[in-house]
Formats: structure tokens, C-alpha cells, sequence
């Protein structure tokens, strides 16, 4: 395969509209397993955009952006494509036939130095080309190189520059010196026997190229005369008949390639995509390039029948819907949560630890004691962060005493106080400016199900009021144009206020209200937020009465 890319490379991220937990347990997770597993190549990816919060822990350990994944489904580089090596644009069109039947393959790719893809080939040009028998000036029109005439014929050079090419003339057969005579014009290709007459006939004709069949030779007379008249003189151990079938065949590829609006397909091409546009052509085999749009291989039908699924991790999220794109297509090697049990399916067995705790971080912090593991100060400081982030700072119903241990010892390596770091970085997520109502609703957005129903729950937390008011008055016009975006049947936005453990709901959607109202006894204010006391968590205090409330209601 390409050294662009590699099949033993693990995909590892969170779930959808990423947190800080998931963008750093992310990271944190692909430095654990590159410390235990040096089988695979481990990298952590995000399913959406970094929010101001993430951005700031990101940015304060100095560690970079993980990449952008919006799917999982397989890619062109997934599949066992052929690495069919490219041929020169100035190959003969014989060289190629030979290739084509020794590597028994009906499609070449013709490519430049630098590995551009130039054009393609195949049997069925050839073809073409062979049955274009009155097409007599042929050699000429592709400026065919005496060296890939000589070549194509097994010649031997008798006199004459070979560096030259064939610039004009046709191709002749001389069967005596009376028919050479008559119609051999200056500039011609011409085909001889062993016959002095024909010979010197062809020579005095102004013949640019003599071929001699049959291994014949010159007399020196006629190479006297040939020198005069600066003709290329060969000979070829093939008889006049088979001589003048293969002549034409001295043409290069460049002459009869396919060059314009050529089907190709990126390394990173779907493979639904391609499945798509191979069945709308006839074309047998497809152009591959690498990822800097340069040649790979040929890619067939029969090839996409073996796809060889992404092999991923997942942290903080193990729900089909909060996952990212394809990921039923996709090979689940691992999952580490701290959500309840969703709907996601594995294909085989996978390494599924859950447990609850307020972080995943504080999972991953407990493998790596487990395993006797370090983490330098970066890590361990972005590790803490998804713990004051997912916590709230330790005030959240979800927290336990085990994220506090693990907040507190990775606060030691990554030599910070707890409390200082924890108010810049929330600080930084709080901060407003320049943001829309839908940007901050899908900051921390979550879609769950309940049956056939699908709901959405975003929550922004704060630690001032000022900021949280401003937060509510900008995503409350938006609810019903998310409604809409997301496609689901209802949607609810949490605006938490973290030091009072107050949150302010707000929803949209038919029978919203009916079933906040069920879930939480409680009736909306004017401006149609529910007020809920000591509820900060959506995993433990929002989404069980809301599931309750709809399988009481609905």
C-alpha cells in the first residue's frame, strides 16, 4: 500500500458535538494505548467542532487540535486495490499489449516522472489501433521514435541516426522496385526483401526509413547511398507480413491514451461512492491516487467486494446515534464509557469497559495505574480537565470520590491548582462573544432516543449569571429552527448555573412542555423556562425523567 496511509492505524474519539471530556480523553486514551500496544498506530480524532472551553485546555498544554472525522465508513484505502505500477507516455503500444497479457490485466496508467496520472490505456484501444489498417501515416502523426520502431520490430540499427523520430510519411510495402517507384514519396516508411533493386529504388525515392525483413541485410553500395541521402537503414528478423502487422505497433501509448474526463478515485474516496459511479460505466478499472494526488494502483468491481472495515475506539459515548457517521460499517475494537448501556452493536467481540464514574478521564487515569503508567504533565493535565469539566469542579450528582482522587493526583503531575485552573478554563468556555444561539445550543448537544422517538439535549454550564441570562436570550429564538436542523421530534436546552446547582430548561417540539412538565412536576415561567433545583447533570438528572416522563405520556 501507499506510505500515505496504513491499515494498522486506530481511530480513537467521543461522540458527536464533542466535550472536553471527549476531546481529551480522546487524546489521553491514544497516549495509554501507545504506550502498551506498538502493533497498531493510534490516533485521536474529534466528530465536530471544538467549543471555547476545549480550545482553552488544548491551548493551555500546548497539545494540538485533534483532527476532524465525520465518517467511518470504509474509503478507497480500505480496499485491496491493485498497485499496478504505471507505464511511460512514450511505452509502444506493443510493449504494453505484452505487459497487459504477462500481468493479465486489461487497463495500464500511463503517468510523468513525478507519478501525475497522464492518461490510461486499454486492450480495447489497442484494439482499435490494430484495426486502423488504412491509417498509413500513423507513425508519423504520434512522432514515433526510430529507437521504439527498431525496438517493437527486434531490430539491429544498420545505418542512420536513431536518436530521430518520425516526423512525416507513410508506411509502404515495397514488393518490387516497379510499385516502390511509383508510389514511395519522400519522407516514407518502407519495407523491403533482401532485393538490391528494391533497395536502392526505395533510397532514390527519398524513403526517410528502410526496413529490411527477413534478417537480410545491405551491400555497401546501398549503405554508400543511404548515408547520402541521411536514411535510417534497419533490419528486422521478421518476414515482410508479420514486419507490417507490427510496424504500426511502434506507436506510444501517449497516442491513443485516454487523457480527458477520466474516472479516478482518492484514496479517501468512499467506497459507496465508488460502488456508485462503476456501476454507471463500463470501464473494467479505475485509477487510484494517494492522498497528494498522485498514482496508487487500479481499483476494479471485483475489489470492493473485500472492504476492510476502520478499526476504531470509542470513549465517552458507546450510543449509536451520538457516534459518529458509518460506524455500523466500522470494526469497534474498544469502548470506554461512562454513560449508561446504549444501542450500539459490535461486529465481533470488543473490550467494553463502563463505569460509573463522573469522567472518563477517570477511567483512563485507573487503566493507567493498573498498568503501572505515568502520564507526562500534558496529558495528565488535559486529563483534568475533562474531570473539572465533566464534575462541574466536583459539584455534579455524577461526581464520585474516585474522580476527585484521580482530579487530585493529576493536578500533582500537571502542577496546577485545582480550583485557579478550573476557574480560567470554565471562564474561557463561558465566554460569548461573537457566538450565535445555534453555536452555543450545539456546544454540548446530545441526541437520544426513547422507541422510534428522538430527542435532543444541549447544555452550556455557568459560573456567573450575567453570562448564563445572555446565553438563554440568544439560544431561546433558535430552539424551533434546531428542531427542525436535527431532525428529531423534540429538543431541550439546559442553561446550568454550576454555583447555585440551578438549571433554567427550555424546550420546543410537540408535547415538549407536556413531558417536562410530567418529568419535573413543575410549571414553566413566563418566559417558558422551567426552573430545576439541584439538577446540574444531563446523564443523571435529565434524561431518566425525561425517558420516564415519555413512557408515561406517550
Amino acid at each position: 500500500m501507499s506510505t500515505h496511509f496504513t491499515r494498522n492505524k486506530v481511530n480513537i474519539f467521543g461522540h458527536k458535538n464533542p466535550d472536553t471530556d471527549s476531546i481529551c480523553s480522546a487524546i489521553a486514551y491514544t497516549w495509554l494505548k501507545q504506550q502498551t500496544d506498538k502493533d497498531h498506530v493510534f490516533e485521536a480524532r474529534r466528530c465536530g467542532h471544538v467549543n471555547r472551553e476545549s480550545k482553552f485546555a488544548l491551548n493551555y498544554w500546548q497539545a494540538d487540535t485533534p483532527r476532524l472525522c465525520t465518517s467511518v465508513s470504509p474509503q478507497m484505502k480500505d480496499v485491496d486495490f491493485r498497485l499496478q505500477p504505471g507505464i511511460d507516455s512514450e511505452t509502444t503500444i506493443r510493449r504494453a499489449w505484452i505487459m497487459m497479457r504477462e500481468q493479465d490485466i486489461e487497463t495500464l496508467c500511463i503517468i510523468d516522472k513525478e507519478k501525475n496520472l497522464k492518461g490510461l490505456i486499454t486492450m480495447a484501444d489497442i484494439a482499435n489501433a490494430n484495426m486502423a489498417i488504412f491509417d498509413t501515416e500513423i507513425l508519423a502523426e504520434a512522432h514515433t521514435s526510430y529507437q521504439s520502431l527498431m525496438d517493437t520490430l527486434d531490430g539491429e540499427l544498420i545505418i542512420g541516426n536513431i536518436d530521430g523520430s518520425i516526423e512525416k510519411g507513410r508506411i509502404f510495402i515495397g514488393t518490387s522496385p516497379e510499385v516502390i517507384e511509383e508510389n514511395v514519396e519522400e519522407g516514407d516508411i518502407v519495407l523491403v526483401t533482401n532485393r538490391y533493386e528494391s533497395q536502392i529504388c526505395a533510397l532514390e525515392c527519398g524513403a526517410s526509413v528502410v526496413i529490411i525483413c527477413a534478417g537480410s541485410t545491405a551491400s555497401k553500395s546501398i549503405l554508400k547511398r543511404a548515408e547520402e541521402k541521411k536514411c535510417v537503414i534497419m533490419s528486422t528478423p521478421y518476414d515482410t507480413y508479420v514486419a507490417a502487422r507490427m510496424v504500426s505497433t511502434a506507436v506510444p501509448v501517449r497516442h491513443i491514451m485516454l487523457s480527458e474526463n477520466l474516472l479516478v478515485f482518492g484514496v479517501n474516496t468512499y467506497v459507496e461512492d465508488a460502488r456508485k459511479v462503476m456501476a454507471s460505466v463500463r470501464h473494467r478499472y479505475f485509477p487510484i491516487l494517494d492522498m497528494d494526488g498522485k498514482y496508487l494502483g487500479v481499483c476494479s468491481r471485483r475489489n470492493l467486494l473485500n472492504v476492510h472495515p476502520k478499526p476504531v475506539i470509542l470513549v465517552d459515548h458507546n450510543e449509536l446515534d451520538q457516534s459518529d457517521d458509518g460506524m455500523d460499517e466500522a470494526e469497534i475494537l474498544e469502548i470506554i464509557d461512562h454513560h449508561r448501556i446504549g444501542n450500539i452493536e459490535t461486529n465481533g467481540p470488543a473490550y467494553f469497559r463502563a463505569e460509573p464514574v463522573g469522567c472518563t478521564s477517570t477511567i483512563i487515569w485507573t487503566i493507567m495505574r493498573e498498568k503501572e503508567l505515568t502520564p507526562p504533565k500534558q496529558i495528565a493535565g488535559l486529563m483534568l480537565s475533562a474531570i473539572l469539566s465533566d464534575t462541574l469542579c466536583f459539584r455534579s450528582p455524577t461526581c464520585t470520590a474516585r474522580d476527585v482522587n484521580a482530579a487530585e493526583a493529576l493536578a500533582k503531575i500537571a502542577e496546577v491548582d485545582i480550583n485557579e485552573y478550573a476557574k480560567r478554563m470554565f471562564e474561557a468556555g463561558e465566554d460569548l462573544t461573537g457566538r450565535s444561539g445555534l453555536d452555543i445550543l450545539y456546544t454540548d448537544f446530545k441526541i437520544f432516543t426513547y422507541g422510534d422517538l428522538k430527542f435532543g439535549v444541549g447544555q452550556s454550564t455557568f459560573m456567573t449569571e450575567k453570562n448564563r441570562k445572555m446565553a438563554e436570550e440568544l439560544v431561546k429564538p433558535v430552539l424551533e429552527q434546531a428542531l427542525a436542523k436535527s431532525g428529531i421530534e423534540m429538543v431541550f436546552y439546559m442553561a446550568t448555573d454550576t454555583p447555585s446547582k440551578t438549571t433554567d430548561l427550555y424546550c420546543a417540539g410537540e408535547n415538549a412542555d407536556m413531558i417536562a412538565r410530567f418529568a419535573f412536576k413543575t410549571e414553566p415561567q413566563e418566559d417558558g423556562a422551567y426552573i430545576l433545583h439541584d439538577v446540574v447533570s444531563r446523564k443523571k438528572q435529565m434524561i431518566p425523567p425525561l425517558r420516564m416522563a415519555m413512557q408515561a405520556q406517550l
